[in-house]
């Protein structure tokens, strides 16, 4: 694998709208980050990935972008997010912006152009076709539920839109298209941007001609998935715009990808990829099913572990993963890896190890790093998330009662990550000096930022050790660039895995919270991490307390 600057780095994720406001309006800004980044550059962040602060009419946060080369107003201005690129980089730190192309807003000056004259050079930016009485161009069901297809206004068409109707869907085929994108994509990179974190990309190759699919609910549409399976040729776009932007740049790209074969990887993340780096969604999406949520099973210790063990085989030392617990499209990693009940400190710290140290690039999402937790929603009223309450109806049209399709979609509602930042125990966690936007967690009086900086037994203090681990210059090579190798798979409750480079290293978590016992292979000469104090020890048996997670240096 050839070295980049980016293979060591460790990376953060920001929402903007929930991260921190700084002029009492209830909403974060721009500006709001600019004065959290010496919190950043001393928990250890090198890149900094920011959800869209474009200008939007926010109705799906930010992703249904109107104006590609504007910020929006509620964020600040284009001033602002040039004071953030320069006061960051003087911290050594990047700056990633989200690239939302598979759609924009219906509000964006290309699709009004489109409705005006569907016929012209806009209308063919986007997917239109004839409406016709009763019946719809293809029966695909779009992410959010309902059919991808909407009547384009003051016309007889309709257009394509596979996640809101207010996103329709940009015509990727047509090459004009696509010489916008990457004018856009190299106008911002030209400003000092790091690189981009790449949206929904699968999305932008469609299965030609368009046709139905068997139905898989009782409303007569399919998943929308069905018709990605079928889609070919997708690499076309994604290497000419990775040699016409990224590549000149040598900019840092990680795509959100999903259904990729395992043939693909070296396509996607090879040393001549189309992506730096591609997330490692297979703990996210086990257990999904195409009934909706509510029908999902939940993962287990023994599950999540085979989930990291099979993205690390499937890549191998092909690329390199970017490896999350959680973003801002689901719910709290602690609150959905760990076993109900047993959320607290020290699983906390377990999760975050082990996640941590597999290969790859770490991922932190704002708040991660205190082990914030699920928010509790007293009423379906208290949700914002457009894909939450969508997954509510669909559970009550299978059924469930109010009280039991809330509970359902709860554990999975995007708005758990996207409850504002919790900064101290003061009013509004910290956040705001106004209403906020989103509710606060009620939990911010005992985990927040403030004292967890001062407690050197914190998640936040774990977190710092764990950075400082992956940078130390005794052990970067080995956890950077070493090989990831499993051991005792078999045992329940129990995930471990070794290191091996220059030095070999063990890391061995006990998920549950009654005690086991590990035999060690061979002496250990050092502890580099523990989330409890001791270690009980016995002629090379080790005794691990509930949850406890270690890594040593054989």
């Amino acid at each position: 694998m050839n070295r980049k600057w980016w293979h060591d780095k460790v990376a953060y994720q920001i929402y903007p709208k929930s991260f921190y406001d700084s002029n009492g309006d209830g909403i974060g800004d721009i500006p709001g980050i600019i004065s959290k980044l010496d919190y950043l550059a001393d928990l250890g962040i090198d890149i900094l990935w920011l959800s869209p602060c474009y200008r939007s009419p926010l109705a799906d946060q930010g992703y249904d972008i109107s104006d590609y080369y504007n910020i929006d107003p509620r964020f600040g201005t284009m001033e602002d997010m040039e004071r953030l690129i320069a006061e960051a980089k003087k911290r050594g730190i990047c700056i990633l912006m989200d690239l939302v192309v598979n759609h924009c807003s219906d509000e964006h000056e290309w699709f009004k152009k489109a409705c005006e004259d569907p016929e012209g050079k806009y209308g063919k930016y986007f997917y239109l076709r004839d409406k016709k009485e009763g019946e719809l161009p293809t029966n695909w069901r779009s992410y959010f539920g309902g059919s991808v297809w909407e009547d384009l206004p003051g016309t007889d068409k309709q257009y394509l839109h596979v996640f809101h109707k207010k996103q329709p869907d940009l015509n990727w085929e047509n090459p004009e298209v696509r010489e916008e994108v990457y004018r856009n994509i190299n106008w911002w990179l030209d400003k000092g941007l790091g690189g981009f974190r790449i949206d929904a990309i699968i999305n932008i190759k469609k299965a030609l001609p368009f046709h139905d699919y068997e139905p898989d609910r009782e409303d007569g549409l399919c998943s929308i998935h069905a018709m990605l399976e079928e889609a070919k040729g997708i690499g076309v776009f994604l290497g000419e715009m990775r040699d016409r932007t990224f590549k000149k740049y040598d900019a840092f790209s990680v795509g959100e990808v999903f259904n990729e074969k395992p043939e693909e990887i070296p396509d996607f993340i090879g040393d001549d990829g189309y992506f730096s780096s591609m997330f490692d969604f297979n703990e996210a999406i086990f257990g999904r099913s195409e009934k909706g949520w509510y029908d999902a099973a939940p993962i287990m210790p023994d599950d999540y572990k085979r989930c990291c063990f099979a993205a690390q085989e499937k890549v191998k030392d092909i690329g390199f993963l970017s490896n999350i617990i959680e973003n801002h499209d689901g719910s709290r990693g602690v609150s959905y890896y760990i076993p109900e009940g047993d959320c607290c400190d020290e699983s906390k710290k377990m999760l975050a190890a082990l996640n941590f140290m597999l290969r790859g690039l770490p991922f932190i999402y704002q708040g991660q790093e205190l082990g914030m937790e699920n928010v509790p929603f007293a009423s379906i009223d208290e949700v914002d998330d457009i894909s939450t309450l969508d997954e509510y109806k669909v559970a009550l049209e299978a059924g469930l009662s109010p009280e039991d399709a809330l509970k359902a979609v709860s554990k999975f509602s995007r708005d758990n990550a996207r409850t504002p930042m919790q900064w101290t125990d003061g009013a509004n966690a910290g956040f705001t000096k106004g209403t906020p936007w989103l509710k606060v967690n009620p939990n911010y009086h005992t985990i927040n930022a403030a004292a967890q900086m001062e407690d050197e037994d914190s998640v936040y203090a774990f977190y710092k050790r764990l950075i400082a681990l992956r940078k130390d210059p005794l052990y970067k090579e080995t956890i950077v660039y070493g090989a990831l190798e499993p051991v005792w798979e078999e045992r329940h409750n129990l995930m471990a895995y070794y290191r091996k480079g220059e030095r070999t290293l063990l890391v061995v978590g006990n998920y549950q919270r009654e005690p086991q016992e590990i035999e060690l292979p061979a002496m250990y000469k050092r502890v580099l991490l523990n989330n409890y104090k001791d270690i009980a020890e016995e002629t090379g048996i080790i005794k691990l307390q509930g949850y406890q997670v270690l890594v040593l240096e054989l």
